[in-house]
């Protein structure tokens, strides 16, 4: 199935419906919680500041796996904490992200959490998350640099690449967390609900979508992956799809559709770019979608505007 693309004034826009992939994610478990916090569990909390790494609470991770208590393991290991937090997450390195999703996310995107130390065995990770109390002399961390990104990819078809994106000013009128998702998914069912002209083709009135955490969550890395790599495609840097990557994430899927553009620095701007847009348009109307996640992330290299990603899918029963 072809991908079908179009330009507005006001940034670049794509659209993709697809329906199948091979699932294909890599990233360790401090990674995965970089990409949580920084995404604000897939847009569903309010995002939190990166995590240092800290050798120290790696030590105090490695004792709790190995049976102290975890207030124990922390002291034992030389950091003295304010606060610890532990999660233990078990799973191949393609679940370690939805895992941490469902079962940790308040916890790994809390914002008094600032360092994180990790230990690994075969396919269980222990984490130590903490925030900073005041160290002796002679416990200062031998590593403190930041966590690294787990990689993120997207991409969106190359005809729409010259139309240049606004400020990075205009980042600072986009919402996050619950809000954006829960006023974005208004927007949609509010055209899904009263039918609408996509293009030459009418639609009619189609039941709305509900929001989905598990495709949030996809549609941040794509965006965030974009924004840090600075492309703009459906297919991702790795070759995988948008129903690749839902279909990593655990989402049983019968039908994936992905919207993304880059510019538009609010969510009412973006969803009329995609009505405005007829590819865009038949995948918002289109009456099988079920369930949708939006994101959206802030460039980092030449281009410093938002990067957003919608989903929009019908699982499978």
């Amino acid at each position: 199935m072809n991908p079908r693309s179009g330009a507005s004034l006001r940034g670049v826009l794509a659209a993709l419906p697809v329906l199948a992939g091979v699932p294909a994610v890599h990233a360790d478990a401090l990674a995965a919680v970089q990409v949580l916090r920084l995404g604000g569990c897939g847009g569903m909390v309010p995002a939190a500041p990166p995590l240092r790494h800290n050798a120290l609470l790696d030590e105090a991770a490695a004792q709790w796996a190995a049976g102290r208590a975890l207030a124990q393991a922390a002291g034992h290991s030389g950091y003295r904490a304010d606060s610890t937090a532990g999660v233990h997450v078990s799973g191949s390195d393609a679940s370690l992200l939805e895992s941490l999703r469902r079962a940790d996310c308040r916890i790994v995107t809390d914002r008094s959490l600032r360092e994180a130390g990790l230990y690994r065995s075969g396919a269980d990770s222990w984490l130590v998350l903490a925030s900073a109390g005041a160290l002796p002399a002679a416990a200062v961390p031998r590593s403190a640099e930041p966590l690294p990104q787990a990689p993120q990819h997207t991409a969106l078809p190359p005809a729409a690449k010259s139309v240049p994106g606004p400020p990075a000013t205009r980042a600072a009128a986009a919402p996050s967390g619950v809000a954006l998702a829960t006023h974005a998914l208004q927007l949609v069912n509010d055209v899904r609900t009263r039918g609408t002209r996509c293009g030459g083709r009418v639609f009619a009135p189609a039941p709305p979508v509900s929001l989905s955490g598990t495709l949030a969550g996809v549609a941040f890395g794509h965006a965030a992956d974009m924004a840090k790599h600075d492309y703009f495609e459906h297919e991702d840097l790795s070759g995988r799809s948008p129903a690749d990557r839902v279909r990593a994430s655990g989402y049983h899927e019968k039908l994936v559709g992905e919207n993304i553009a880059y510019g538009p620095g609010s969510v009412e701007e973006v969803v009329q770019g995609w009505l405005d847009s007829p590819g865009h348009c038949e995948n918002l109307m289109d009456p099988r979608f079920a369930e949708m996640g939006i994101a959206y992330a802030a460039g980092q290299s030449t281009r410093h505007g938002l990067f957003w990603v919608q989903l929009l899918a019908e699982p499978r029963t």
